[in-house]
């Protein structure tokens, strides 16, 4: 993918991104948790609930910047400076901002059928936890 080259995901607004971003990012924390042993729900979402909250995404994304492309860290940061309604239950409004801004990356990948890049940054996620 050319770093200018404007794409379908670049219509929408990267809340909506975030939107489609959280719930591929949370399926792709499930699916992996399920993978790797088949335990009782309830420490499936224990395990999942530290792997998806805005402290650990903030977190991811800080590390997984060196490896984003020009393209990817704008679409990064266009999530990270949108003005969510909501306020965080926990954490710091800096890292719900930064959870934001992965999720909208997520999505942004989703909406243009990058799956190869999506498995891609969740394995080196998977690595860092």
């Amino acid at each position: 993918m050319s770093d200018t080259k404007r794409t379908a995901a670049d219509a929408y607004s990267p809340l909506t991104l975030a939107f489609v971003g959280d719930g591929v990012y949370d399926l792709l924390v499930r699916d992996h948790l399920v993978r790797r042993a088949n335990r009782p729900v309830g420490e499936l979402n224990k395990i999942k609930v530290s792997l998806v909250n805005c402290e650990s995404q903030a977190r991811f994304a800080q590390k997984l910047m060196p490896s984003l492309t020009e393209k990817e860290q704008a679409v990064y940061k266009r999530g990270r400076n949108a003005a969510p309604k909501c306020t965080p239950k926990h954490g710091s409004v800096a890292d719900y901002h930064s959870a934001t801004g992965l999720e909208c990356l997520f999505g942004y990948l989703h909406i243009n059928g990058e799956t190869e890049r999506i498995n891609l940054l969740f394995s080196q996620i998977v690595e860092m936890s």
